[in-house]
């Protein structure tokens, strides 16, 4: 009687691991949406500390809060922005970073602690302990590229390192896509426990790779604010290549300093990307998967819809971050056809 229960806490339970990794992606979804909010209100650079353990309780009174309005009114952004802010207009935007640190503490102790118990009860599918660890290490770097970005804006600027939103956004993205890869390769091992794991075929890489792409070209623009240097659309302040433009110099600097170019790159790269999609969905319609293809196709025409609103409406914070949240689960959905595209193959 007692040789049973200790038998099935050591079986494999990839299915029950797929569940709880598709949570922890939606929750890091919902990160990118905080994470625009923060963006949007100028809240990044509130709090001016690193504190991994201590920064998770807030100021819980009136001394607290005043000693930490008064870190932030040493900050650059505080000298060149904000001078003569009230305390309560620092607790709204106090409210928005704190929240975005919070949710990550949460991500972090979601992923840990059940690994933790999958790993205790021997349910992990052998060779598979490695990659939930290394999804760890990368969470924690992450958060690790959060607090440099938000040092990069701490001195002389009003805003942080448009190359550190860029990567601290990159980083958040990548992370989703290979916990969901994760997740497909569990929901695969729980049919069929002697399979490997599912590797990507080049139509997926190239539809992920160009997709990625045009993400970073948006994070860019997020970083520079560029998106406000046009408010028309199709063309840019009546031109189709905008006025301004500098071809020259190192393409990272360039990229990461222009306005105009990163506006516009991100602007036409779209239909790259859509292209991509497009013809990622034409295959999972052959490989008889039509939902997932109709959902590829109705995302991105949805993305591009708020792409485009973004834009004339001036940035407006609702769409804005809308845009940035649907870009995440298109990559999401993406990661799932080119899983589905490897899958097919493997059936083959």
């Amino acid at each position: 009687m007692s040789a049973h229960p200790t038998a099935s806490r050591k079986t494999a339970q990839p299915a029950a691991i797929a569940r709880w990794l598709f949570v922890v992606a939606a929750l890091i979804l919902l990160m990118v949406m905080v994470g625009g909010i923060t963006r949007l209100t100028e809240s990044g650079l509130s709090i001016t500390e690193w504190k991994p353990v201590t920064g998770a309780i807030p100021p819980l009174n009136n001394g607290q809060w005043q000693a930490e309005f008064d870190h932030y009114r040493h900050s650059s952004q505080y000298a060149l922005m904000n001078q003569g802010m009230t305390l309560a207009a620092f607790k709204h935007i106090y409210f928005w970073e704190y929240f975005h640190r919070l949710l990550g503490r949460i991500i972090g102790l979601a992923y840990a602690l059940p690994m933790l118990w999958f790993f205790v009860r021997g349910a992990v599918p052998k060779g598979q302990g490695p990659r939930l660890i290394l999804l760890l290490v990368l969470g924690g770097l992450q958060g690790a590229v959060g607090w440099l970005m938000v040092k990069s804006g701490l001195t002389a600027r009003v805003n942080v390192e448009p190359a550190m939103l860029a990567a601290h956004l990159a980083m958040a993205l990548l992370l989703m896509g290979f916990v969901l890869w994760t997740a497909c390769d569990m929901r695969w091992f729980a049919r069929n426990p002697a399979a490997r794991a599912v590797r990507p075929t080049f139509w997926g890489v190239a539809a992920l790779s160009i997709l990625f792409v045009q993400i970073l070209l948006g994070a860019i623009t997020a970083g520079l604010r560029a998106g406000y240097v046009s408010n028309s659309w199709p063309l840019m302040n009546d031109h189709f290549v905008p006025e301004g433009i500098q071809w020259w110099g190192s393409l990272w600097l360039t990229l990461t300093s222009d306005h105009y170019l990163v506006h516009f790159l991100h602007r036409w790269w779209a239909w790259g990307a859509a292209v991509a999609i497009i013809l990622m969905a034409k295959r999972l319609q052959k490989m008889e998967a039509p939902g997932l293809a109709f959902a590829l196709l109705g995302l991105v025409m949805f993305q591009i819809l708020l792409g485009v609103a973004t834009v004339v409406t001036g940035v407006a914070l609702p769409i804005a971050v809308a845009h940035q949240v649907s870009g995440a689960a298109l990559l999401g959905l993406t990661v799932a056809g080119a899983h589905r595209l490897g899958l097919g193959r493997a059936r083959a």
